[in-house]
């Protein structure tokens, strides 16, 4: 029997850590000596975290759409083209933080290499503290982090570190009230033992409600390239008065008080930085509902004056 290509894929909402995940993922991966590759989604017109993906793992990446909706006929055919070009073990799938991982699913099983591949499981990160205050988002976001719960093998509450026992409790409670069967693990940073995801099975999947990024979600991305050196002072007071229907915010900034260039992770209110060792292009991705793209070039533009 020929052994069929394992298929991973990596749902949750934006910032919740599936970067994390396929990162400590593919680190297992190779101490393991398997065949890897990925495929990363990204809603915008660039992509930044396919920077973490090692350059001997094979990689695709589909940009300025998503999976489930916008652009399932190139990920089909990327998808196709890396079992034809490589012997693999398995595939990693991160999608955009706003996939509907059924959708997703939906779109491995093409009758162009349906033989080919077995889905092993959908994991799901939760972001506890997004989760918590999942409220303050509109309706179709709530009802999209319960989709991705419900639907899900393996869930991973993430950014947990920081819970009470009690709030712990409580948080499962929730969680396993939206969906028994899969597995419930808190996490850091997504660390996790690969065993979780390679033991996993993939379970009967239910109806699910259509999430369209546009059409139902009203979620956009806006790119902005930085062609000077930024004030570290003044970004973060910018960032302080963005609206809260930004969700997510990547990119490579230089700030003036430096000559090294910071990656940049924003979610959920918190900013990130971490110095890189290359020079890398400086974009800034923008994702959230209702974007005022003319008001955010203003904005940026103030900011990358010398």
């Amino acid at each position: 029997m020929i052994n069929k290509t394992e298929i991973y894929i990596l749902s949750g909402f934006l910032g919740s850590g599936k970067t994390s995940l396929l990162k400590n993922a593919l680190k297992q991966e190779k101490e393991n000596g398997r065949q890897i590759a990925v495929i990363m989604n990204e809603l915008g017109k660039v992509s930044i975290d396919s920077d973490e993906v090692e350059e001997d793992t094979p990689l695709k990446e589909l940009l300025n759409g998503c999976v489930c909706c916008t652009i399932q006929g190139q990920f089909e055919t990327q998808l196709h083209s890396l079992l034809q070009e490589n012997k693999l073990d398995a595939i990693y799938i991160e999608t955009t933080g706003v996939a509907h991982p059924i959708e997703v699913l939906d779109a491995c099983m093409s009758p162009l290499f349906a033989n080919d591949v077995v889905v092993k499981c959908i994991v799901t990160t939760v972001d506890v503290h997004r989760w918590q205050d999942r409220g303050s988002l509109s309706i179709q976001l709530q009802k999209l982090l319960q989709e991705q719960i419900r639907h899900a093998d393996v869930i991973l509450l993430n950014k947990a570190d920081t819970l009470s026992e009690s709030a712990k409790a409580a948080l499962l409670y929730e969680v396993q009230s939206i969906n028994p069967q899969a597995a419930c693990v808190f996490t850091s940073y997504s660390s996790i033992q690969l065993k979780l995801l390679t033991s996993a099975k993939l379970s009967e999947k239910q109806a699910h409600q259509q999430a369209h990024v546009e059409k139902q979600l009203h979620l956009k991305t806006f790119v902005y390239e930085f062609k000077n050196s930024v004030d570290l002072e003044k970004f973060e007071d910018w960032l302080r008065y963005t609206p809260d229907t930004i969700y997510r915010m990547k990119g490579y900034l230089r700030f003036t008080h430096s000559t090294d260039t910071y990656s940049f992770q924003y979610s959920y209110g918190m900013p990130l930085y971490m110095k890189e060792l290359l020079k890398m292009p400086t974009n800034l991705v923008i994702i959230g509902e209702n974007l005022r793209h003319e008001q955010l070039k203003k904005e940026l533009t103030t900011l990358d004056q010398v």
